[in-house]
């Protein structure tokens, strides 16, 4: 699903306007009983019911009248929250912080281009950056607002020229990540007539382009248009094209993909000098690649198949292409491919596997940058290009750092982050060594000075030790009584690295404590750590998590009565498989956009994606184990089920809405507790493009809806000085 870790953020602007809802001082509503309709599937002869099967029909009159009574009952429910107002005025102030992010850098032809995001406007904006030590010199090449000033467009990528002088945008609305390219000219920051080509992104393939070398055409993704394919085939069958400037899209020419899978992906790079264009496709999401090289004669050639393993790869500066391979190698290893004679049987290993995971790599003039993980915390060391060992750069400790922006010779525009402190960027100089801090990073709209990080080891099932990272001010007390929030991903390759996040001192604030889980699944410690968190053994997943809440009520951290668990996307179907498997551990569960019926969930078109990560009903194995913690299909009726926040948007490409529906329907119908079962649906999609306002709308219901069901006073906070810690 092309994993995002940020949960579905948006507003309520669904089908009834603020004034029906009516009462907010009232009765509430009591949320509509969802009629149950004999329906069975047959799987391995094994047969499933499914009585709630009609809520995944979107646009049926029945389903949208019961999405419309979901939403009267979960706004009535949410009005009448306490301290809504100051709530409200704590998070605008979090997340309007009028300090600017910068992210997704690139340098071309000595330009360089950012993301700005600057509350408090809506959408994020592309700049150019003269002066990485002078924010205010930074110029806005596109605009998201001032072309759709409803806040409903977003920027899903952009690809400078070689030169640094045009640069493609792919535009999307209403969270639906449906992209089309607009090429600009960096000079003058004005679209080139007619140079728009549609369907590059999507919500189940991504997208991808890259230029060629003089800046006369790009390569690109391109998804089936018109009738090319039928309608249930539109969002598959991804294929590379090249477009040349100052042609119709018409005239655009097929270059790779006619025998690639139906679930393929591409990531698209072309070298320094423009000769050769790399393509590295994807199958599904499941972590498994195969390389293509295109030579300067316009010939492309096939590096590595699937079982070769190799997962990512970047062009040099000194003719080589090097490559990350998994292959006898979990923790990564990094190989170097000559250009002149490109075949894997020529590669030579720059990079033998070690004890850390290889995460990401950055080849310069003469060394290699190399992300490594540490099981959540990652660092850059530093190989010269004859494989010697020259360093490492001196990153903050329990801190995360991206593979950085080429400079120029070895220097680099370095990010890190941790969980105290916002992301900054520095300027690495190769020849001193030192990291010197731009004007780029943001600042904190809190003071964390008084918060302290735990890293502490869990006891899994299996016996597998999984890192947990405990966020609490200091001198809290372990008398089990704290109020606190686990989260946690598991999934897709994708780490929980150190990062900082506003909401989490939301909570802290309010003397509670956060805790963030590295589970099996994600990229922490290789792809041993994913491969056994992922299909058949998903299973791993859960435990893990289970265990991590077991520490914090066994360390007296806390207690189930105040324990809280949030989740989004992959993370949100953790949500379903804790609050069915252990509902008597939480309290209360904030689960956003997750899957929770996983027998039908690659009947979706993303849902198919997922399946080298989930696996397949169609096969035996995989069936029995999905089924086995399928959330939905595990709902016991009679069982005390926690309090549930869903979150899920009507627009959302990644997981389809039916799954919090049909989820809601099945935990309404069987719970034997009074708790609250609430639906909350937005107009927009998985959460990228969601307007800021929409955005701090959500994180109000979500953090007044928290605070109540944990029995946490709200205390209005005058400050940026956290609250004093639990007594």
């Amino acid at each position: 699903m092309q994993q995002r870790l940020k949960p579905a953020v948006a507003a309520l602007s669904l089908m009834l306007p603020l004034t029906s809802l009516a009462g907010a001082k009232g009765a509430v509503p009591p949320a509509p009983v969802a009629a149950k309709k004999a329906v069975a599937d047959t799987y391995h002869g094994t047969k499933v019911d499914d009585p709630y099967q009609w809520l995944e029909k979107s646009d049926d009159p029945e389903v949208r009248k019961w999405v419309d009574g979901q939403t009267v009952h979960m706004r009535a429910v949410m009005d009448k929250l306490p301290s809504r107002d100051a709530i409200r005025a704590r998070i605008t102030t979090l997340l309007s912080h009028k300090s600017a992010a910068h992210y997704a850098m690139v340098q071309r032809g000595g330009v360089l281009f950012s993301m700005k995001f600057q509350p408090p406007r809506q959408q994020s904006m592309l700049v150019v950056l003269p002066s990485m030590d002078d924010t205010s010199s930074a110029r806005v090449l596109v605009d998201p607002m001032v072309l759709d000033p409803s806040g409903h467009t977003t920027i899903d990528f952009y690809v400078p020229s070689l030169d640094g002088k045009k640069v493609a945008v792919s535009l999307s609305k209403d969270g639906t990540e449906s992209g089309d390219i607009t090429v600009y000219d960096v000079a003058t920051g004005k679209p080139l007539p007619g140079e728009v080509v549609p369907r590059v992104n999507g919500g189940t393939a991504g997208g991808s382009l890259t230029w060629n070398a003089d800046g006369t055409g790009f390569f690109y993704t391109r998804y089936p248009r018109g009738e090319e394919r039928p309608a249930e085939d539109r969002d598959f069958f991804l294929q590379v094209y090249f477009h040349k400037l100052g042609t119709t899209t018409d005239k655009d020419t097929y270059e790779l993909g006619k025998d690639a899978p139906r679930i393929a992906n591409y990531d698209l790079k072309t070298s320094n000098d423009g000769s050769h264009v790399l393509a590295i496709l994807g199958n599904g999401d499941g972590g498994e690649y195969a390389l293509y090289l295109r030579g300067p004669s316009g010939t492309w050639t096939q590096l590595s198949k699937f079982e070769d393993k190799l997962i990512s790869a970047a062009f040099g500066m000194d003719g080589a292409l090097y490559a990350l391979s998994r292959k006898d190698a979990p923790r990564g290893k990094l190989l170097r491919i000559p250009l002149a004679t490109p075949a894997l049987d020529k590669a030579t290993v720059l990079i033998p596997e070690g004890q850390a995971s290889i995460a990401g790599f950055r080849p310069t003039a003469t060394r290699v940058y190399v992300v490594e993980q540490l099981g959540g915390p990652s660092r850059m060391r530093m190989v010269g290009l004859d494989g010697k060992e020259i360093g490492v750069v001196p990153t903050p400790p329990v801190s995360s750092v991206g593979t950085g922006v080429y400079l120029g010779g070895d220097d680099l525009l370095l990010g890190t982050s941790t969980y105290t402190e916002p992301p900054t960027l520095y300027r690495y100089g190769a020849k001193d060594g030192k990291l010197t801090k731009t004007a780029l990073g943001r600042t904190s709209p809190v003071d964390t000075s008084n918060v302290v990080v735990d890293r502490v080891m869990c006891s899994s099932k299996d016996g597998t030790q999984v890192p947990l990272n405990i966020l609490h001010t200091r001198g809290t007390k372990l008398n089990g009584n704290n109020p606190t929030l686990l989260t946690g991903y598991g999934g897709f390759n994708i780490s929980l690295s150190p990062g900082f996040s506003p909401m989490n001192f939301a909570f802290i604030e309010q003397g509670g404590v956060v805790a963030i889980a590295n589970l099996r699944g994600g990229a922490e410690f290789g792809e041993e750590w994913h491969a056994n968190g992922s299909l058949t053994k998903k299973q791993n997943v859960f435990d893990d998590f289970y265990a991590c809440a077991k520490l914090l009520v066994d360390q007296k951290w806390t207690k189930p009565e105040r324990l809280a668990i949030q989740g989004g996307s992959n993370g949100g179907l953790l949500m379903g498989a804790a609050l069915t498997q252990h509902p008597e551990m939480y309290r209360t569960v904030l689960a956003h956009v997750g899957i929770y019926d996983m027998l039908r969930v690659e009947l979706t078109p993303n849902g198919q994606f997922n399946v080298t990560e989930y696996g397949t009903v169609k096969n035996p194995e995989h069936f029995q184990a999905m089924q086995a913690y399928s959330p939905y299909h595990q709902v016991k009726n009679g069982v005390k089920y926690p309090s549930v926040l869903f979150t899920s948007g009507e627009n959302d490409p990644r997981v389809d809405p039916f799954h919090s529906r049909k989820m809601v329907a099945r935990l309404q119908e069987a719970t034997g507790s009074k708790r609250p079962v609430l639906l909350r649906t937005n107009n927009m999609g998985h959460g990228m493009g969601t307007p800021l306002d929409q955005e701090i709308e959500e994180e109000v219901d979500v953090y007044a809806f928290l605070f109540n069901e944990l029995g946490m006073k709200y205390r209005p906070v005058n400050s940026k000085v956290p609250a004093p810690t639990s007594k």
